[in-house]
């Protein structure tokens, strides 16, 4: 399998041409509707119980703003514990760092070969370039992301990595890397990717894989998965490297229940996962098999900027579900390559800013409709429309204004324009009369309204008012009849 393919792909600064692009690709849009349409019904089905629910989201996202107001104390915990394992724990700020950290590791041990789990922190961070142009070989093991890493491309759901693909692509696909027969048995495709990565597991020098919780009083790392690639990963080849960002760690054990409860219902509409992997370290003396030795890196990369600033703290409770995405109007048409981040859809519009920058990612929050889909489904409460507000206004600023600050109604500053718009916004609605006259006018000179319109037009075509106003249309119907 040839691991090294280079194939171009989208970047944030070109937003709206690869939206463009995936909106005028057929296939595309089918495959997405298809899937969307089937796990939002899959999830609702799992999650019938309202008052369950509620009280399940509640539970969690007082779980995680609760470690989130203790992070810096649980990390250290988390070390502390860990180190007392046999685990070496290692912090990276940037991306760079972490991967160098990683390569040193793998080098030490002479290693030419990587197995990796699931792990969008490594997709982050670029880790299998890294290695690739070191000489290190890194394999996928996670079926999805095994499609996508022969495919030459990036995950484009982070649960869900290929899920822009056909059976018939992954078919052909598999035919010219790894000679296996055309078919569209699903099945037997599963089949041909785990033979072919039955050999990779056991030769592979070091086995990577990400981390869905670390809690902080026991130093137990938590892996979610369906397909037993990720306990292969972590338990078949003598090195085993986890890693992470800083906001996955919780206090006390006895908060992954509720979390793991939510994590599958609300990602795929699944009751519970095939497997959830608890990690203490590596094998001990009277253990048969496990990696002999263990390292853990735990990633920055911004997060701390988002850790700093109180509102936007509320990005870091996040535990990946991705069923912002599943419900979003806007992914389920263009799909997540066209954002150009390795986290995309509302939750990566709200965290990619932190580890890009906003000059690089200013159109994404811009990809909603404020429909508020996001939030209703997200299992920990994270506010995404009220963020995604707040970054686009700070989108708009000058360089020099671009700082922290706050949402409208809290306290905000705005420019002569901003106030004179609100000023006549209120005019207008605060009345019957001027409401009324404003809706004739606009009625009556539609004609003369201009084809470009600040801040609407660069993604929109333009606001025309109806040649009739609503109580014009209502008068007419009643006289009518």
């Amino acid at each position: 399998m040839n691991t090294q393919t280079v194939h171009f792909h989208p970047k944030p600064e070109t937003f709206k041409q690869n939206a463009a692009g995936a909106l005028a690709d057929a296939p595309l849009r089918k495959s997405l509707r298809t899937a969307m349409d089937m796990l939002m019904t899959k999830r609702k089905m799992v999650l019938s119980d309202e008052h369950e629910l509620q009280a399940l989201r509640t539970l969690c996202e007082h779980i995680r703003q609760r470690s989130l107001s203790r992070l810096p104390e649980l990390l250290v915990q988390l070390e502390t514990k860990l180190t007392e394992l046999g685990v070496k724990v290692h912090w990276a700020e940037t991306p760079d760092e972490a991967c160098r950290i990683i390569h040193n590791i793998i080098s030490d041990k002479n290693g030419k070969l990587v197995v990796k789990g699931k792990s969008m922190v490594s997709e982050e961070v670029e880790l299998n370039h890294y290695l690739a142009d070191k000489g290190i070989r890194a394999v996928e093991s996670d079926l999805g992301e095994y499609i996508v890493q022969m495919a030459g491309e990036k995950p484009t759901h982070i649960v869900m990595p290929a899920i822009h693909k056909t059976k018939q692509q992954v078919s052909e696909l598999f035919h010219e890397n790894i000679e296996t027969p055309l078919t569209d048995d699903v099945d037997a495709l599963t089949g041909f990717a785990r033979h072919a990565l039955r050999d990779i597991y056991r030769t592979a020098d070091v086995g990577l894989s990400g981390v869905n919780f670390a809690v902080a009083e026991t130093g137990t790392l938590c892996l979610v998965e369906n397909e037993g690639n990720g306990r292969l990963t972590t338990t078949v080849p003598p090195v085993h490297i986890a890693i992470t960002g800083i906001e996955k760690v919780v206090a006390k054990l006895s908060d992954i229940p509720p979390l793991y409860s939510l994590l599958p219902r609300s990602a795929i509409g699944q009751p519970i996962t095939t497997y959830f992997n608890m990690i203490t370290g590596p094998r001990r003396s009277a253990e048969l098999d496990g990696p002999q030795e263990m390292h853990l890196v735990l990633l920055d990369n911004g997060r701390s900027q988002a850790y700093a600033d109180e509102q936007l703290r509320k990005t870091l409770q996040c535990i990946r579900c991705g069923a912002c995405m599943n419900h979003c109007p806007v992914y389920t048409r263009i799909g997540g390559a066209a954002y150009g981040t390795t986290y995309p859809g509302p939750i990566g519009e709200i965290i990619s800013p932190h580890l890009l920058g906003l000059e690089s990612t200013k159109d994404l929050p811009t990809a909603s409709s404020l429909c508020g889909a996001c939030a209703e489904v997200c299992p920990v409460r994270i506010p995404i429309p009220d963020l995604l507000i707040r970054l686009r206004e700070e989108a708009q600023r000058p360089p020099s204004e671009k700082v922290a600050r706050p949402l409208r109604g809290q306290g905000a500053s705005y420019n002569l324009g901003e106030q004179l718009a609100w000023r006549t916004f209120d005019g207008i609605f605060s009345g019957k009369k001027a409401y009324r006259a404003f809706g004739w006018a606009a009625a009556k000179f539609r004609s003369l309204i201009p084809s470009k319109q600040m801040g609407w037009t660069q993604n929109h075509i333009p606001l025309q008012p109806a040649p009739k106003t609503l109580h014009q249309l209502i008068e007419e119907r009643n006289k009518s009849r």
